[in-house]
Order: structure tokens, then C-alpha cells, then sequence
């Protein structure tokens, strides 16, 4: 009889396929598949051309190892989920890990009857030698489990998970490492802030000047001031800091994009 509560209790479970995303990803990931283990039933990755020892990792930790030329953030993350064999979907960056906690309450949900199609958990980000805990970076709630047929990916950057009903909420923090140093975040701010201003270009935004010069400075009182970032000292005024120069890189490069926009109208007349 208690083999087969325990049997039961197995089929009743909810399955849950992680996905991820990658590209050379050898120093993080790891870490990401080993918190999976015993959470996921199976774990697929995406990878978009990796040069390092992504793909061998990935095998060493029986993960289906899958190859995609990469478009963008969403269709990448909606191609893995397509691949998966179960219905509920846990996505997972290269650089993120699942807390203890986190572990606890997703091994819980697996074993009741779910609530919602989506749930959302806290993320908190390591950087710099400490966790933050300001600055705008926690608790940056991030959209990761669902049911695949309710919800789906969109946006060029920034993806978002769309979905309708209301949002289910997971406790424990997702563990984001996100840059190792200063210079990588540099070039971080240099390459998003690109991303950013083709979307607004793509989508129609023509005025860009007053949210240079206005944009900027809010965002990095915002940021230190309004969401305790002077809390996290040095590292919260960095913080700040590059999210105001992400501003102004995004505002600047869309000036630039329609710029350019404009001069080949006139040479085509």
C-alpha cells in the first residue's frame, strides 16, 4: 500500500522541462545545471554557436543539447520550450542558478494541483563581490515557470512572457551572476543600449532629445536615490550610474538610427 501512495504521488506530479538559452556559456553553467538536478525532469539547451566547452557541459549533465542560429531573445527561449517533452516550462538563463529555497518551493509546487499558468519569482543579483539588495536590481521579479500552451515569449530585447489571467508567485530567489567585472558591464550597457534603440526605432519613436537630457539624470536619481541604491554604497552608485548611461547610449544611438533615416531619404529623392 505505501509503494503505491508513493507511486501515485509520482504520476501526480507535475512534470517540468528547464530551458535554456545559451552562447559560451562554459563559466556559468555549471553551476545552472547542477541546481536543476533533482528539480527538472529534463532539461533542454539552446545554443546559438558556441565556441568554448558550452555543448560538452551541457552533455555531462544529460541536458538535450540543441543548436539554433540565433534571431532573438524570444524566439530562441519559445524554440526550447517548443522542444520540451513535458507541459510546464522553467526557463533559465546561463548565468542564473536556483536558490535552496527556490529548489524547496518548485519541488513543492510539483507535488499540487497548480493555481496559475504562470508564475513569477525574485531575483537577486551578484555583483561585484556582493548581493544587492537596492538599487533597483531586487526583488526584480522574473516571469519563469509556466504552461506552455498559455504563455509565450515577445520582444526583440527585454523578452517578455505574455500570457492572460492572474500571476502566480514562488518563493526562494533565482541567483543571477550577472557580470564579473566592471568593464564587462561597460560593454553590456554599450551592447543593450544598441538593442534598445533599434526596438524604439523599429517601433516608431522619432523624439529622442528631451529623453537624453531628461531620462538620463531621473534615471540615476531614480535608481540611488528613490530605490535605495545609496544602500548598496560603491556598488549601488555604479549601479546607478551605468543604468543612467544606458539612457543616454539608447537615446543617443536612436538619434543616430534616424539620422541616418533621414539621409538616405534625401539621397533617394
Amino acid at each position: 500500500m505505501q509503494y503505491l501512495r508513493r507511486l501515485l504521488n509520482i504520476r501526480a506530479m507535475n512534470r517540468l522541462s528547464a530551458c535554456l538559452i545559451t552562447l559560451n556559456e562554459e563559466h556559468n553553467l555549471p553551476r545552472a545545471l547542477a541546481s536543476l538536478n533533482g528539480i527538472a525532469d529534463e532539461i533542454i539547451v539552446v545554443d546559438s554557436g558556441s565556441s568554448d566547452r558550452t555543448e560538452a557541459i551541457a552533455r555531462e549533465h544529460n541536458a538535450a543539447f540543441h543548436f539554433r542560429k540565433w534571431t532573438n531573445y524570444s524566439e530562441q527561449k519559445n524554440h526550447a520550450a517548443s522542444l520540451a517533452q513535458s507541459n510546464w516550462i522553467l526557463t533559465l538563463d546561463g548565468d542564473e542558478e536556483l536558490s535552496s529555497a527556490l529548489q524547496s518551493a518548485i519541488v513543492d509546487w510539483k507535488k499540487r494541483s497548480p493555481r496559475f499558468d504562470v508564475y513569477e519569482v525574485a531575483r537577486k543579483t551578484w555583483y561585484l563581490g556582493a548581493w544587492i539588495k537596492h538599487s533597483g536590481w531586487y526583488p526584480d521579479w522574473q516571469r519563469r515557470l509556466y504552461r506552455r500552451d498559455a504563455a509565450k515569449y515577445t520582444g526583440l530585447i527585454h523578452e517578455e512572457l505574455r500570457f492572460e489571467g492572474k500571476l502566480g508567485r514562488l518563493q526562494g530567489d533565482l541567483l543571477h551572476y550577472t557580470v564579473r567585472t566592471f568593464e564587462e558591464h561597460k560593454a553590456k550597457v554599450e551592447h543593450y543600449s544598441g538593442l534598445s534603440a533599434q526596438q524604439l526605432f523599429e517601433n516608431g519613436k522619432r523624439r529622442w532629445r528631451p529623453a537624453l537630457w531628461l531620462a538620463t539624470p531621473w534615471s540615476f536619481f531614480q535608481n540611488f536615490i528613490l530605490r535605495g541604491g545609496f544602500l548598496d554604497g560603491y556598488r549601488g552608485a555604479l549601479i546607478s550610474r551605468m543604468a543612467a548611461r544606458s539612457v543616454r547610449l539608447k537615446y543617443k544611438k536612436l538619434g543616430q538610427l534616424i539620422a541616418v533615416q533621414r539621409q538616405s531619404a534625401k539621397a533617394a529623392r
